[in-house]
């Protein structure tokens, strides 16, 4: 059964806004990787020139808008990957098996060091 907030719903919404705009001829690979990107630098940017307890008590009285900003990385992550055919459920999957096998827990427990540095 389908919750509000499956991958496929939300890709499904979003998809529906696109078309009732007929957006979709403006959405070729390359311009939607860019706006994935400037989306995700406007994450960075929220939290530029802050560290430590400053950063921390910013961000809780940000979380509105950082909760934006990230909603505006899943639309073009989401959008990114259904244009190009992409189960990202799946992919994401495949993805955290690749990682938990770079960095099994024998090894990488309580350490920040890359995967090629265990």
């Amino acid at each position: 059964m389908e919750t509000a907030n499956s991958l496929e719903v939300l890709t499904r919404r979003i998809s529906e806004f696109v078309e009732a705009r007929d957006w979709s001829k403006f959405h070729n690979p390359k311009d939607l990787a860019i706006s994935l990107s400037l989306e995700a630098n406007e994450v960075l940017e929220l939290m530029q020139w802050k560290n430590g307890d400053e950063l921390l008590i910013h961000l809780e009285s940000e979380n509105v808008e950082l909760g934006k900003e990230l909603s505006d990385v899943l639309y073009w992550t989401l959008l990114l990957a259904h244009s190009q055919g992409i189960d990202l459920a799946t992919a994401f999957e495949l993805k955290m098996q690749e990682n938990e096998e770079k960095y099994p827990v024998s090894l990488s427990k309580g350490s920040s060091k890359k995967y090629d540095q265990l």
